[in-house]
């Protein structure tokens, strides 16, 4: 079995993104990972060619900054790390710059691509999720965010990657998937205030015109984590990869979750999941199907 990792990424260092330790904790996993490096303004080619591994294969891309509209560049980057892979491969395993996998999950995901390498019904693994915010010591409970997404898909080209490349899709029809018990651990929302703030501003470029811009992001210097609703203290433990990472945080959060913000809707659909074990009412670009 061959398994290709891919994933994409533009100014790295300049966001400060964990695109390091996010190719370093699918490495294990696969035979291959192809990065998709973006004509950057810091020394991202640089930082990626540093990673000491000779199963990465750097693609040299060129965004184009003129699709603002629902983050359709995201998606046309992730397609062309995709279209990149070994065309032997039988898996591909795709990961975000700012997602990290626990390294206590990687013989359950190798067990889970050998269990339904020949169950052909399956198109791609489901991965729950693990939203931090503003640091690293809470996740998120609300349903802003989402709780499960693809990250692993076979090595079908006619699978594309999907919208803002949250998801994929082959053609207009969702992926028919196996939901694993593998975290994605996702740490987009923790950053020095100042450097969430600069990459709010460049990120939501990948959406809005001007206009919106100059109306909803805020010309301050720092983000502000205090507008949020709900957080839970995280009592597990992180990624062997981050730990360095973790070890230099530079600013300070407290949150306190007396002072949650919940709304009663908000509240009643929090203590429906916990009694179901599942979402409800959640938004799905996939079909579940576990053998």
């Amino acid at each position: 079995m061959f398994v290709s990792g891919f994933t994409f990424v533009r100014n790295a260092i300049l966001y400060d993104y964990p695109i390091v330790e996010a190719i370093q904790s699918i490495l294990p996993v696969c035979d291959e990972v192809v990065v998709a490096v973006g004509r950057s303004d810091d020394d991202t080619l640089e930082l990626i060619k540093s990673i000491d591994s000779p199963k990465i294969r750097i693609l040299e891309t060129v965004w184009d900054d003129s699709l603002r509209e629902g983050g359709q560049v995201l998606a046309v980057e992730t397609n062309k790390a995709f279209d990149a892979i070994s065309p032997h491969a039988d898996w591909a395993f795709y990961i975000q710059g700012d997602e990290v996998i626990h390294e206590q999950d990687h013989e359950l995901i190798h067990n889970a691509l050998h269990f339904y390498a020949d169950k052909n019904e399956i198109q791609g693994l489901l991965f729950k999720y693990r939203h931090f915010y503003g640091s690293y010591d809470y996740v998120g409970l609300s349903r802003r965010w989402y709780s499960h997404e693809i990250r692993i898909i076979r090595n079908d080209r006619k699978i594309r990657s999907y919208r803002d490349a949250q998801g994929f899709r082959r053609g207009d029809q969702k992926l028919t998937v196996a939901s694993i018990p593998a975290c994605v651990y996702h740490y987009g929302w923790v950053k020095h205030p100042e450097l969430q703030q600069a990459k709010q501003r460049s990120f939501h470029k990948m959406w809005h015109d001007d206009q919106w811009m100059t109306e909803k992001i805020p010309d301050v210097t720092a983000f502000d984590y205090t507008n949020i609703d709900i957080l839970q203290k995280f009592e597990g433990s992180h990624p062997q990869v981050m730990q360095q990472r973790i070890a230099a945080m530079n600013w300070k959060f407290a949150f306190d979750p007396t002072q949650a913000r919940w709304t009663l809707k908000s509240r009643l659909l929090f203590w429906l999941e916990r009694l179901l074990g599942k979402r409800p009412f959640e938004y799905r670009n996939y079909k579940v199907k576990n053998s």
